[in-house]
């Protein structure tokens, strides 16, 4: 059976607010709802969501289609970047590229892209331990992260080449039984399970 990591679809970008506050756009939204509509999100038996308002309300739209409750982990969130708050586009996309460039480093005090990669292996791992492998279950969650759990899972170096394409809203499958990945990167409204 199915194990799916989902990265939150579009945000409201807003320099004020702390980024862990951010919610869906309503382009997010819409391909959010969208994904719900699928027959892999009906059949969701266990939705985990990161505690960050974008991974909220995108794992309560997925949860409205499959009739299941969210449990929401905070080892899920995404990397620590709080010791710089809000980056302009452009510069983020420098500082992520550092940062999967430098993963036993901190960038200007963010968290370390491998105690991110802990993090996140861990929180995981503790679910899935007592999860039934038969079970179709969704963790919703965010890129970086993802795209560190995703390393793990195919037993290679963390490398940004790895990350999601295009932003947010993309999911990959992997094996419950193997934890072995079966589907890269792909938009959530296009995946057909």
């Amino acid at each position: 059976m199915f194990g799916l990591y989902i990265t939150h679809p579009q945000v409201k970008i807003d320099p004020a607010v702390p980024v862990p506050q951010w919610g869906l756009s309503d382009i997010g939204a819409e391909r959010a709802r969208k994904a719900a509509s699928s027959d892999w999100a009906k059949r969701l038996t266990r939705i985990v969501s990161s505690d960050e308002t974008k991974a909220i309300e995108t794992a309560e739209i997925l949860a409205a289609a499959s009739g299941g409750k969210i449990e929401i982990v905070h080892g899920m969130h995404e990397n620590d970047r709080s010791a710089t708050g809000f980056l302009p586009p452009d510069k983020f996309e420098e500082a992520a590229n550092w940062f999967f460039a430098h993963p036993q480093e901190s960038f200007r005090g963010w968290e370390r892209a491998a105690d991110a990669q802990n993090r996140i292996v861990s929180a995981v791992e503790t679910i899935l331990s007592s999860h039934d492998a038969n079970a179709p279950i969704a963790f919703v969650g965010h890129g970086g992260v993802g795209t560190l759990l995703k390393c793990h899972l195919m037993g290679l170096p963390i490398a940004r080449d790895r990350d999601q394409p295009g932003g947010g809203g993309n999911l990959y499958a992997f094996g419950l039984a193997d934890r072995r990945l079966s589907c890269d990167w792909t938009p959530i409204e296009d995946w057909r399970g």
